[in-house]
């Protein structure tokens, strides 16, 4: 722990506080010393209580990789990916105690999705468009803009990866086992996709839908290829 604060301090500005809250308590009094007028969250997967929100004098910004109210809670990419979205927005929300629930101040859609994205690339190809609109939505927090809220009929959930998304079942679809392997690609916090090929457990690193090199296996609609595998173990 030591180091990763090491690390931490070493690049950052010289002019920014570095806060390290015990409880909710200590981070809502840290933020009121400092009388901000508003604070923004990014990447955070926890909800705010009640007295941190109320710490600010606006409130608290969120900004999520989603077009709200769809995809919300943790994994808005990987559920893009999951589903075969082309694209993805983003979408910078009032934060209440709920998730991804409070009022719309700025959104952008049309954000593509390549075929296959590491999750360091994807974050490079989104941080330019974070920054712009979050220009935009302060701009008019400043104005005393409350936001839009958000139609409950239209919201999904986002949740983390079930245990058994981690094997491929060559009974599915070509397309959606094609976007399991997408998925991992990007990173879903846990090992695979695994499968048998042959009779031998292996790990799908990249497939295609096209006729080409690697393994074909057919599916419940139709062959898929297996361009990028490694042997391994599947965990139990």
């Amino acid at each position: 722990m030591g180091e990763k604060v090491t690390d931490i301090l070493g690049g950052m500005p010289v002019d920014i506080d570095l806060l390290l809250p015990a409880s909710p308590e200590s981070m809502a009094t840290a933020l009121r010393g400092y009388a901000i007028d508003v604070a923004v969250v990014c990447g955070f997967s926890w909800r705010l209580p009640r007295v941190v929100l109320d710490a600010p004098r606006l409130g608290v910004l969120n900004v999520h990789c989603s077009s709200l109210p769809r995809y919300r809670g943790p994994a808005p990419v990987q559920w893009a990916i999951r589903n075969g979205d082309p694209d993805i927005g983003v979408t910078v929300h009032w934060m209440d105690e709920r998730i991804d629930t409070g009022n719309v101040v700025a959104r952008r859609e049309g954000i593509s999705l390549p075929e296959f994205v590491e999750f360091d690339a994807f974050w490079r190809h989104v941080t330019p468009v974070i920054g712009d609109l979050l220009v935009f939505a302060l701009a008019r927090v400043a104005e005393g803009y409350g936001g839009e809220p958000q139609n409950p009929d239209e919201a999904t959930y986002a949740g983390m990866m079930e245990p058994e998304f981690s094997f491929l079942d060559w009974s599915g679809t070509a397309s959606d086992l094609h976007n399991q392997v997408r998925t991992f690609h990007y990173g879903t916090g846990t090992p695979g996709p695994f499968g048998k090929v042959a009779g031998e457990w292996v790990r799908v690193l990249r497939t295609s839908l096209e006729p080409g090199k690697g393994t074909r296996v057919d599916c419940a609609d139709g062959p898929i290829w297996l361009v990028e595998t490694e042997p391994a173990r599947p965990p139990s």
